[in-house]
């Protein structure tokens, strides 16, 4: 089995999280993406991430991954711990993914500070595992969104999932009659799954914002409405696919909406501010696009008559296992 925990699993890791400690303004919490930590006139916000499953552009996407989760936290991401476990003695993997890391690191403008770097014989692909940091004066969570927030999508459904199959998967792409070029142009998505300017640039207007990675953009809006204890209204024809995202997603029998979201942002905004956050994203070169309301009522996603109450689980998987 591969994926998150269930949530109720998930519930029983969150009640075991060490000693109190008056400086954490935000704990581990189902669905936020970052701790946030009081310091001295600022606050430090920290978000840990895995990756495994993306086998071509893994180093690249997991500082992505790790950083664009301390920018939904409202934090510039400024430093990033690694740990990178290998199945085996192999030094052009190894070459492949520091390379990965540091280049990655260096166009985000953040620091390496330090890691761990071992072989792991019981695995059967690279890990990694990064943790990233930042400051901020105004930290947001993922669970801020009140009664009558708009909710709006920054990017289109299944950047990272596009990027990953297009990759992973070109051969049997290209067996259902995928043409190359439409390929070539979905794996060039894992070049686009930064939020970091995109957060940054509407932080000041947010009630809350959050990542959607693992399942997409309806597990990301699920774990939004579960984080802010409301319901969300969705409109499910708002959500922006691009045309290489629909006919790779298609090909492998998988749902746009309902796989690895990264390079997508969810952000909620007072009613008042929808046009400023709306402006302020589209100048930082993403589609932006109001998909939701935030409604009271019990933590669901509603998309006409359908009910969502838990996270999908990443249609992705499946393909690995």
């Amino acid at each position: 089995m591969i994926g998150k925990l269930s949530p109720d699993r998930l519930d029983r890791v969150l009640e075991r999280t060490g000693i109190e400690d008056d400086a954490v303004r935000l704990g581990p919490a189902l669905g936020e993406d970052a701790a946030i930590i009081e310091l001295a006139g600022t606050n430090l916000v920290v978000s840990t991430d895995p990756l495994s499953l993306a086998a071509e552009d893994l180093g690249r996407l997991a500082v992505h991954v790790a950083c664009n989760d301390v920018a939904t936290g409202g934090a510039r991401p400024r430093w990033v711990t690694t740990a990178l476990f290998l199945p085996e003695d192999d030094p052009e993997t190894l070459e492949l993914l520091v390379g990965q890391l540091d280049e990655t690191a260096r166009a985000l403008e953040v620091a390496i500070v330090g890691g761990h770097t071992e072989y792991a014989p019981t695995l059967d692909r690279p890990l990694a595992v990064l943790t990233a940091f930042g400051v901020t004066d105004r930290p947001v969570r993922t669970g801020g969104a009140t009664p009558g927030d708009v909710v709006v999508l920054a990017g289109t459904a299944g950047i990272e999932g596009t990027g990953i199959l297009a990759t992973d998967f070109r051969d049997e792409l290209i067996d259902r009659g995928v043409e190359p070029a439409i390929i070539d142009r979905g794996a060039e998505r894992t070049a686009s799954v930064s939020i970091v300017e995109s957060a940054l640039a509407v932080r000041s207007l947010a009630t809350g914002m959050h990542d959607p990675t693992e399942g997409g953009v309806l597990a990301g809006l699920v774990e939004v409405a579960g984080a802010s204890e409301c319901g969300i209204d969705v409109n499910l024809d708002a959500i922006p696919v691009a045309t290489d995202t629909a006919a790779i997603c298609a090909a492998m029998n998988v749902d746009p909406y309902r796989v690895f979201g990264s390079g997508a942002l969810l952000v909620t905004v007072r009613p008042d501010n929808r046009d400023a956050a709306l402006e302020a994203l589209s100048a930082t070169g993403v589609t932006a696009t109001q998909i939701g309301t935030v409604v009271e009522g019990d933590p669901v996603v509603t998309m006409g008559d359908e009910r969502i109450e838990v996270a999908p689980r990443d249609q992705l998987y499946p393909l690995w296992e």
